[in-house]
Parts: C-alpha cells; sequence; structure tokens
C-alpha cells in the first residue's frame, strides 16, 4: 500500500511540475496573443483593454492558479485563435481519432513485434533470425513520417487501396475510419516493431544463459515449454517497461502522421495552435500528453508484481517479523 501511495505521489507532483513549466514557457514567449486575435490594425486601448479581458496583465503564478482551478474542472479556457470556443470541447471533438490511431498502432505494435521477437530468439543464429535482425536495422531508421509519406504513394496513389485526405470520422462509419487509421497506424507502428523485436529477443538471450534455465532443461524439459513457461515471464518484465515508453513515442509520432495523412486528430489540432500562438490550446494538449504517458507508466508499474512474484516482498516492505 505504501508503493503505490508514494507512486500516487510522485504522479500528481510530476504533472503539476510539467503543467507549471509549459504554462510558464509559454508566458515568458515574446509573443503577444491579444495583439494575435484582434490583427494589426487594432488599436493600443484595444489591444491592452483585450489583455485584461483575457487575464494576461496577471502575474504568472496567478494565471496558473487560475487555469489548474479549470483544469480540474475540466475546463481548460477558450481558443485565442477561435473566439468563444472552449478548448475542452476541440478537445473532445478531435480526441476519438486520436485515440483510434494510437490504439490501432499499439495493437499492431504487439501482435507482430512480439511473435517476431520470440521466433528470432527462439531460433537464434539461424536465416530467419538473420533476415528479421536485417530488416529490423533498416526499418528502426526510418522516420515515421517518411514511412507515411511512402505509404500514401504506394497504397494511396498507385494502388489506390485508399484515398489520400478522405478521412472519415469515427462517429459517420467505424469501419471505415479505422480502415484509413491502418494506414498511419502501420506508419507510427513500423520502427517500434522492430525496436520491440529486438528488445525483447535480446531479453530472451539473457534470461536462456541464467542457472535456471539450464536446471529446467536437466529435468527434461523441452525447448519449447522452457522458453514458454519458464523464460518469457522474467524476460517480459523489462519489455514490459519499454511497451510503456513506446506509447510515449507513439504520442509524439502521430503528431506527423496526422499532418501527413490529413488525419483531423490531436496532432493536427497541435500543429495548428502553435502556428496561431493558440496556447491553451496548445497547454491543454500538451497536458493530455503528459496524463496518458505518466498514466500507463504508473500502471505498468503496477503491474510488476503481478508479473514478477518476487517484486512482490520487496515493494511490501519488511516483515514484522524481521523487524
Amino acid at each position: 500500500m505504501q508503493y503505490i501511495v508514494k507512486k500516487i505521489i510522485t504522479l500528481i507532483i510530476t504533472l503539476l511540475l510539467i503543467t507549471l513549466l509549459t504554462f510558464t514557457a509559454f508566458a515568458v514567449i515574446p509573443s503577444d496573443a491579444a495583439q494575435a486575435r484582434l490583427g494589426t490594425e487594432a488599436t493600443p486601448q484595444q489591444v491592452e483593454a483585450l489583455r485584461e479581458e483575457m487575464g494576461l496583465n496577471d502575474p504568472v503564478l496567478q494565471r496558473y492558479g487560475n487555469w489548474l482551478t479549470g483544469a480540474l474542472q475540466g475546463d481548460f479556457g477558450q481558443s485565442y485563435q477561435y473566439d468563444g470556443v472552449q478548448v475542452s470541447d476541440m478537445l473532445a471533438e478531435r480526441l476519438p481519432t486520436t485515440a483510434l490511431l494510437a490504439g490501432l498502432s499499439f495493437l499492431l505494435i504487439l501482435v507482430i513485434s512480439l511473435p517476431l521477437g520470440i521466433l528470432c530468439a527462439r531460433f537464434r543464429g539461424s536465416f530467419l533470425d538473420g533476415l528479421i535482425t536485417q530488416l529490423t536495422q533498416i526499418t528502426m531508421a526510418i522516420p515515421s513520417f517518411f514511412l507515411g509519406i511512402l505509404l500514401t504513394y504506394i497504397f494511396g496513389l498507385v494502388l489506390r487501396l485508399f484515398q489520400p485526405g478522405a478521412f472519415v470520422a469515427p462517429t459517420e462509419n467505424l469501419g471505415q475510419s479505422l480502415y484509413y487509421l491502418l494506414f498511419p497506424a502501420l506508419a507510427v507502428a513500423i520502427p517500434k516493431i522492430a525496436m520491440v523485436v529486438k528488445f525483447l529477443r535480446g531479453a530472451i538471450l539473457g534470461e536462456i544463459q541464467l542457472d535456471y534455465v539450464r536446471t529446467a532443461r536437466s529435468k527434461g524439459n523441452r525447448e519449447g515449454r522452457v522458453l514458454y513457461v519458464h523464460v518469457l515471464r522474467n524476460a517480459f518484465l523489462p519489455v514490459l517497461t519499454f511497451l510503456a515508453l513506446i506509447i510515449a513515442d507513439i504520442m509524439a509520432g502521430s503528431i506527423v502522421v496526422e499532418q501527413v495523412f490529413s488525419v483531423p486528430g490531436i496532432g493536427r489540432l497541435l500543429i495548428t495552435a502553435i502556428s496561431g500562438r493558440d496556447y491553451p490550446v496548445v497547454q491543454a494538449v500538451v497536458t493530455y500528453i503528459t496524463v496518458i504517458v505518466l498514466g500507463v507508466n504508473f500502471l505498468v508499474d503496477m503491474l510488476y508484481p503481478l508479473i514478477d512474484p518476487r517484486m512482490r516482498s520487496a515493494y511490501a516492505g519488511p516483515s514484522r517479523r524481521q523487524l
């Protein structure tokens, strides 16, 4: 219980620090949101009146406190770029699309990388192992946005399996939306698949060298049983941590890929908000990404004791008898 409380406190402090740093960075940027909203023809009096109305003349910590109070209630303020539009409404409109893209990307990573990593480790040194290893080396070096351009050209323009830019919202047709998102999901997932395959292969090969594996073999267990029953459970613990980091990469990678495939998700909203100096929107999107990354890492920390029983006693602390 003490371990869980410490993790929750760490999560809250980290979230507060990141949001404070982000808010402060936007506050010190030499730009004027009031001037950007009114345009260059506005008088200084009009700009000053709007700054007062928007609260831009208040101290930074006071503005952050007001923003944090509203954010805890789901109110991220109004967009600077779209006058009168609530930021929370803009996020709610685009969040399902980004969630589908991220979920589909992560599903592709799990379904493809885990079997390939196990296959490479089991048949290490074979032609298949060498072929997959070479492919992972190549695909790891290709950026997601460049893969997106290649996939758009090959599957969109040459093979005509989808029409670039003709995205269908999930609320209109979920099947067509998932089909369109399959291609940007591949662009996001392929480099991450290569990373997970290489990491899982290395983790399994490291476990195979340990004494408990030799003991299991000496008892007459077949190689497959040793791998799937004994080795995988221990090898998967560091891989689980790596997969948590992959989720952060998915969130960052989808921002650019959404732009390449014209997917109206959080990523395109963020790029538009940055170019338009719409700081409430940028702050909300950064907070959203931070919550996702911290939340996933928290869940992974909670899963450690379930995967590795040795960690349960470590997290539980010393018993009363030991004390």
